[in-house]
């Protein structure tokens, strides 16, 4: 049933001009991590790519670098979120925790603000993986992080990214 769906769903998309659709990979969905990303594009073709958060990777274990890696050219958006694991947690429940996100003394993992999962040269080496990997679209901040307002997280996430997108010319920094 999938791949049925998901050939016509490309042909219509391609009938009326749209020529890329990008897929969240989510546990608990059909494409959650870069092997079944590239399962269905190589199945359907390159109207299917992902759009590639590194929080949903974070908790599932995945090295975003391996992945972004992997996936190339398939890359078409790029979410900058962060994750959190709870060790204690994460051992006692595992990573596939879903208890409620207000929850987060309990919980396994929780969203997080650019930097507030991981460190800057972890979000270096994300960005700079995207570039090698030839991704030149836009660095979209996501805010899930229930431990702060949005504009607090959007306020903290920039400052981060700043750092992290620099280029060595002071004050010189990209911004898709």
């Amino acid at each position: 049933m999938l791949l049925p769906y998901w050939e016509k769903t490309a042909a219509f998309a391609q009938a009326h001009g749209i020529r890329k659709i990008a897929f969240e990979m989510h546990p608990g969905f059909c494409v959650y991590n870069p092997e079944t990303m590239l399962r269905i594009r190589e199945a359907i073709g390159d109207t299917l790519g992902a759009n590639l958060d590194p929080s949903h990777l974070f908790w599932q274990g995945i090295d975003p670098v391996a992945a972004i890696r992997a996936l190339g050219n398939a890359i078409y958006f790029f979410h900058a979120k962060d994750t959190a694991l709870d060790r204690y947690n994460v051992a006692r429940t595992g990573v596939l925790d879903t208890k409620h996100f207000s929850d987060v003394k309990n919980r396994a993992w929780v969203f997080r603000t650019v930097g507030y999962g991981h460190d800057l040269q972890t979000w270096k080496n994300i960005i700079s993986a995207l570039r090698v990997a030839g991704y030149e679209g836009p660095v979209s901040i996501e805010h899930e992080d229930g431990l702060m307002s949005g504009e607090e997280g959007l306020t903290k996430a920039i400052r981060f990214l700043q750092q992290v997108m620099m280029f060595e010319t002071p004050g010189d920094m990209y911004w898709a």
